[in-house]
């Protein structure tokens, strides 16, 4: 082979490799000149610091320094100082647990109507298990308990309230240094105070529907501390942030909730408003947070930042993915029983049923303008189908939808035969489910504490309940690459239909005319090679 010809080859060569190289370019390729992106050299802007102006010393009021003897005394207090405190926080959410009225007129939320996949229903407040979890003293929903989100300190409130009511009763010197000991012990827990960490947050989310990851798949304890790998904005090793470092708070409304509501109603970022939250991903990066030309950029106004940053969840622990209660009920040697699956966690209870964990889960993806519609007990349903107890609301034609990830959670649930309504059992107090395993008993109970009717005749519906995942957002390197969703086989949006999506779709006409510029562009760098080649060719014999 002559020189001419090898030159001529290595430049075919060299133009297909460009033509692999670009066409395979995908959304890790901002690696190079990341920092020159001006998405995130605001985000490095909104969040450059963590210092906050903290003017008080909680170990130096008189007020935290008295002899406690009970929860709502601590609480009172801190509303000696803080006076506005319960009355903004009684306001919230996190206190009513009721999310207004939907379009038909019903009460939504856990101390309303509303119902889920998991575990069921609060039964307006009759439920002992879920107000485990309400931000208040021993269970009761008279007095704010400040220390659930603002205490640094952990204290076994009631064994320690307990312990000193009986050691008061003695006079000897043991019994006395130990009441000493337990009440320096509350009031340093009572003086350190400070912002909301992930931990405060965790106790409740991380652990919300009965157990570790059970509910969210981006929410678990592995998120107390995580490294950059598994969250780039809380990672202890990269940014460290804490949820209110984008879960920003006015009035003590803590921003981000997307379900009868969106969490934002404008995607607008600090720049356009520097009083907007923190909340969406244009509020700190922008709508076009890559660097400039890059294809990412277009994708913002379709596809929501999650869908590409956040490829898997529950990358640590396993996150529960399917609950069935028509299983619930059996016993072994007449008693109730536990058997565990290769993750450790329970894949069946006597008192809950079958159970089904996953680790490294791929989301699902639907169009999503931030609200999320609910089924309630007071809904008809159709019980031949699967019943989506929840669902995002959003269609491509909605200038505020996006493509968006979810958890989608599949269950088996009790509902009413005659009413056709989804019932809500009372399952964790004295007389519920987990004690009796009486269904009817269970149902009844629960459907007088929601002041609804049953029929006295049950049976099981398969159901599904979706969760956005938000969480868990991986390094650049880690993101879905373009083929992931651009492909034919099974890709991540398959599911989704009505428009033309390049590399997963057919159209005849569009198809044609690519493969026509394909060709015309593979024999122009032929001809230019061979011209090239003859040119040379001639040079030589000259």
């Amino acid at each position: 082979m002559n020189r001419s010809s090898i030159t001529f080859w290595s430049r075919v060569w060299l133009c297909g490799l460009f033509l692999v190289l670009t066409h395979g370019q995908d959304s890790r390729s901002d690696d190079a000149g990341a920092d020159i992106a001006p998405g995130r050299t605001m985000a490095v802007q909104a969040t450059k610091t963590h210092d906050l102006w903290i003017t008080t010393d909680h170990t130096k009021h008189a007020a935290l320094k008295q002899e406690f003897t009970s929860g709502p005394q601590i609480t009172e207090a801190c509303l000696s100082c803080h006076s506005e405190a319960e009355t903004q926080f009684h306001k919230t959410i996190h206190w009513s647990w009721n999310a207004g009225k939907n379009e038909k007129g019903v009460e939504m939320g856990k101390a309303a109507y509303s119902i889920n996949n998991f575990c069921i229903s609060a039964n307006k407040w009759q439920d002992k298990g879920c107000l485990s979890c309400h931000p208040s003293w021993n269970g009761k929903v008279e007095v704010v308990n400040c220390l659930v989100c603002h205490g640094q300190k952990e204290v076994k409130w009631d064994e320690a309230f307990e312990d000193m009511k009986s050691l008061r009763e003695h006079t000897d010197d043991s019994s006395r240094q130990l009441y000493t000991e337990i009440l320096a012990e509350v009031q340093a827990a009572a003086q350190q105070v400070g912002r909301p960490t992930r931990k405060n947050c965790g106790t409740c989310h991380f652990y919300g529907g009965g157990g570790d990851g059970v509910k969210h798949g981006d929410l678990d304890s592995s998120m107390t501390f995580p490294n950059k790998v598994l969250d780039v904005h809380m990672g202890t090793d990269g940014k460290n942030f804490d949820c209110v470092r984008c879960h920003t708070t006015k009035r003590h409304n803590v921003a981000g909730r997307m379900y009868t509501a969106p969490a934002a109603t404008e995607r607008k970022s600090l720049l356009q408003d520097d009083l907007t939250t923190k909340i969406t991903c244009e509020s700190c990066h922008s709508a076009t947070p890559h660097k400039a030309g890059h294809k990412a950029n277009d994708h913002t106004d379709k596809v929501a930042c999650q869908s590409c940053h956040i490829p898997t969840y529950a990358r640590v622990n396993p996150t529960k993915m399917m609950w069935d209660w028509s299983k619930a009920g059996k016993l072994k040697d007449g008693k109730p029983y536990t058997e565990k699956d290769e993750f450790g966690k329970d894949a069946y209870l006597s008192i809950k049923g079958q159970m089904k964990w996953e680790k490294n889960v791929k989301p699902e993806y639907f169009w999503f303008n931030g609200s999320i519609q609910s089924v309630t007990t007071k809904d008809v349903i159709d019980p031949s189908q699967l019943v989506a107890v929840s669902y995002p609301v959003g269609d491509r034609s909605d200038p505020n939808a996006r493509i968006f990830p979810f958890k989608v959670h599949l269950g088996v649930q009790p509902y009413d035969k005659i009413n056709k309504t989804i019932l809500a059992p009372l399952l964790s107090t004295d007389r519920g489910y987990w004690k009796t395993l009486d269904w009817n008993q269970a149902i009844q109970r629960g459907q007088d504490a929601l002041g609804l009717p049953y029929s006295g005749q049950y049976d099981f519906v398969q159901t599904s309940y979706v969760f956005p995942t938000t969480h868990m957002v991986a390094p650049k390197q880690n993101v879905v690459t373009c083929t992931e969703c651009h492909t034919r086989n099974n890709g991540r949006l398959a599911q989704l239909a009505g428009f033309y999506m390049p590399g997963r779709d057919r159209l005849g006409i569009l198809d044609l005319m690519g493969w026509l510029l394909v060709a015309g562009s593979l024999v122009g760098v032929l001809l230019h090679g061979l011209g090239r080649v003859f040119t040379n060719g001639h040079r030589k014999g000259a």
